[in-house]
C-alpha cells in the first residue's frame, strides 16, 4: 500500500508512521528527514533548503520532489510507502501520482491527522529530535528515558533551531495557507479520511488502523 500520513507541524505524523512501518512491514519516507540529512551533510540541497526551513518557509515543489522520487526508487520502497511531510501542496500530490503511476501503483489511503493550533504549539514547544537517528520526543507527551539521550540509538538529543514558537507558529499558518487545500483535494477523490489527533498516541493509531483496515476490503 502506499498512504499519505496529513497533517500540521506536531500532529504526530512521525509518531503515527513509525508505528504503522512496524505493522505494515513498510518504509517512512520523511521530507523533513531527508532534508535534515541533506542540512547536515552541507550538501547544496541542504543548504538551499534550510534557507527556507529555517524561516518557517516549505521548500521548493521541484527541489522536494526529486528529492522524494530517488527515494522512492530504492528497493525497500518496492511494495508500498508510508509518506510523512509529503506531499504538503496540491501541485506535490499531483507530482506524487505521476511517480506512483509510472510504477504501476497509486495512492491507497490519505489520512489527515487534525489537531487544534493552539494544541499544536504546546506540543512543539517541548519537542527534541535525535541528532543521529532523528527520532522525536517531548518533555510532556513522549520523554526519553534517560534525559537527553535517544531511547532508539543512544544518540544525543537537541532542540532544533526552527523548534522556536514564533517559528512553529509561522510554520502552522503556512501549512494553513498552502497545504490544506489538498484535504478538499483528496476528499473529492474519495480516499481522504479524518482522524482526531487531539487524544493519545495509541487512540490515533487505532483509528488510523482501522481507515486502513477499510481501505483494504
Amino acid at each position: 500500500m502506499d498512504i499519505v500520513l496529513l497533517g500540521a507541524p506536531g500532529a504526530g505524523k512521525g509518531t503515527q508512521a513509525e508505528l504503522l512501518a512496524e505493522w505494515l512491514s513498510l518504509p517512512t519516507v520523511s521530507s523533513g528527514v531527508l532534508f535534515r540529512e541533506a542540512m547536515d551533510a552541507g550538501t547544496p540541497l541542504g543548504r538551499r533548503a534550510k534557507e527556507f526551513i529555517d524561516r518557517g518557509e516549505l521548500v521548493p515543489d521541484e527541489v522536494t520532489v526529486d528529492m522524494i522520487a530517488e527515494r522512492l526508487s530504492r528497493p525497500d520502497c518496492a511494495n508500498g510507502v508510508i509518506l510523512d511531510g509529503f506531499p504538503r501542496t496540491v501541485a506535490q500530490a499531483r507530482a506524487l501520482e505521476d511517480l506512483l503511476g509510472r510504477m504501476g501503483r497509486q495512492v491507497d489511503v490519505v489520512a489527515y491527522i487534525e489537531v487544534p493550533t493552539e494544541v499544536l504549539l504546546q506540543r512543539l514547544s517541548g519537542r527534541w529530535t535525535c541528532s543521529q537517528c532523528g527520532a522525536v520526543y517531548h518533555e510532556t507527551f513522549n520523554p526519553e528515558a534517560v534525559e537527553g539521550v535517544c531511547d532508539s540509538c543512544g544518540g544525543k538529543l537537541v532542540q532544533r533551531e526552527d523548534d522556536t514558537p514564533e517559528v512553529q507558529r509561522r510554520r502552522i499558518e503556512v501549512y494553513n495557507e498552502r497545504t490544506a487545500p489538498l484535504i478538499a483535494y483528496y476528499r473529492e477523490q474519495g480516499i481522504l479520511s479524518e482522524v482526531d489527533g487531539d487524544q493519545g498516541v495509541e487512540a490515533v493509531q487505532h483509528d488510523l488502523r482501522a481507515v486502513i483496515h477499510a481501505a483494504r476490503s
